[in-house]
């Protein structure tokens, strides 16, 4: 793994939270995105060399809902920037992790992404992130 990529946040509502993170922040949302596929709008905030993903639901059966529901707002998930996300999969598969997704799928912010079982990682939902080469 290379550094970390960002930081997610389920929050309920992302033009409010988009407020609340701008005050403490400094800075303004550089992006909002839907990924349709996992049920959720995010938005990035850059803070120096580390970014912040906050998540909203976009139905009732998406993971962050049930996130939401189980735990409410706060930090879902630690993503890894990494160069050979199938190869990172591999090893850690190799190393006990439970992987949600063998395949990688195409996430936001332009990336490759799989998800690391927190039953396998103390806890924490771990996201595995590639850049997209076009």
């Amino acid at each position: 793994m290379d550094k970390i990529e960002h930081i997610g946040i389920a929050v309920k509502d992302l033009e409010a939270s988009n407020v609340l993170f701008e005050k403490l922040l400094g800075t303004p949302h550089y992006k909002i995105e839907a990924v349709a596929s996992e049920g959720v709008r995010t938005s990035f905030f850059q803070s120096g060399p580390n970014k912040i993903e906050l998540l909203e639901a976009l139905n009732e059966e998406s993971p962050i809902a049930k996130f939401l529901e189980k735990k409410g707002e706060g930090v879902h998930h630690i993503a890894f920037s990494v160069t050979d996300i199938k190869a990172e999969i591999k090893r850690l598969q190799s190393e006990g992790f439970v992987v949600l997704n063998e395949e990688p799928k195409r996430g936001a912010d332009n990336k490759w992404v799989a998800f690391l079982h927190p039953k396998s990682s103390n806890g924490v939902l771990v996201e595995l992130c590639q850049e997209i080469e076009d």
